[in-house]
């Protein structure tokens, strides 16, 4: 966790998304005692954590300088592997039964999506980016209006592409997280320069929002209300400025924090953005079984949150990544899909964080 080259404010940030995801999850935003903390996780997280992972996709493709030749050609083939894993690895817990929109499929796509982009350089990463956050979300309105979702082969199709995390516009924060990859990272101006360029991101999509967002009703109506919103999950492109400039200016912060001794304070977040695929199944898996042994059922949503599960799962995952972290190194999960990579795709190239 503390190697030569690797930046513990990525793992922070992670880490912050992963807790951020689970309160999204396990918390009732409509509960009186719910903390006000929590409903800044419901959107951003899931978007902080596609921006990471477009973060990862630039390390492992070379970082400051892309990959030439057949490093870069065994880079991509291990990230459609890992792709691959993935996406099988969403439809098991899918067939959980837990009540969430599984993002790995999403995040499959996403990864595959992002592989023709690995060659680009910082600037044309970002420009494509900001490209795709002011068009796409007229083009996701507009699919989203089909009546096709409606049906019963819609739903599932659904599921099994995360439409709730809608790769059209998502790929903006693919890109976005690609291009800053592409930065000196590890330098402080740089680490500000996100913190304020995301910071008026999202002051410019919130307060546009705040001054004439679409409500609820307009959203349902019409294509103009569906696009003119920053509600979460929405894929407007009010919410894709604004949560899209948070998820900058969130790693821009977090890089900064690890370069002081609170880098200490924060490690069991940097623990379980470490491994971050394995705290997520974690998550699931350990929702399901104790919603089958509690309840009966893994389905009810509500009667799950009424047993209060977000601190016992949330301590446990911090706790439980941090003690592997310390005594055992990468995660679990994420050292199984290295090794399926490496061992489908021989040859020389940068591993993934």
């Amino acid at each position: 966790m503390n190697g030569p080259g690797r930046l513990a404010g990525i793992d922070l940030a992670r880490g912050l998304a992963i807790v951020g995801m689970l309160a999204a999850h396990l918390l009732d935003g409509d509960a009186p005692d719910t903390p006000t903390w929590a409903g800044v996780a419901d959107g951003r997280s899931s978007i902080l954590f596609a921006t990471l992972a477009g973060v990862s996709l630039g390390i492992v493709t070379g970082g400051r300088q892309p990959l030439a030749g057949a490093a870069m050609r065994t880079a991509r083939a291990r990230l459609a592997v890992r792709a691959a894993a993935l996406y099988a690895i969403g439809i098991l817990l899918i067939a959980t039964g837990v009540p969430v929109y599984v993002i790995l499929p999403a995040y499959a796509l996403l990864f595959l999506l992002g592989i023709p982009f690995t060659g680009l350089g910082s600037r044309a990463l970002l420009c494509t980016a900001a490209v795709v956050a002011l068009v796409m979300p007229f083009v996701q309105a507009w699919l989203d209006g089909a009546p096709f979702w409606g049906t019963a082969v819609g739903e599932q199709v659904a599921l099994l592409v995360g439409w709730h995390y809608p790769f059209p516009v998502w790929i903006a924060f693919i890109l976005a997280g690609m291009g800053l990859a592409r930065l000196d990272l590890d330098v402080a101006a740089t680490q500000l320069r996100l913190v304020f360029a995301g910071g008026v991101l999202a002051v410019v999509g919130y307060g546009v929002a705040l001054v004439s967002g679409a409500d609820e009703w307009a959203e349902a109506s019409s294509l103009w209300g569906a696009v003119w919103t920053a509600r979460p999950h929405s894929s407007g492109i009010l919410e894709v400025i604004g949560s899209g400039g948070f998820a900058i200016a969130m790693i821009g912060a977090c890089l900064l924090l690890c370069r002081t001794p609170l880098t200490w304070a924060v490690l069991p977040l940097r623990a379980a953005g470490a491994m971050p695929l394995t705290a997520y199944v974690a998550q699931l898996v350990v929702w399901a079984v104790w919603a089958w042994l509690a309840l009966g059922s893994t389905e009810g949503l509500a009667e799950f949150r009424a047993l209060h599960p977000f601190w016992p799962i949330t301590l446990g995952i911090l706790a439980g990544c941090t003690l592997w972290a310390l005594l055992l190194g990468r995660g679990p999960l994420e050292r199984l899909l290295a090794l399926l990579a490496r061992r489908a795709v021989p040859g020389t190239a940068d591993q993934p964080r």
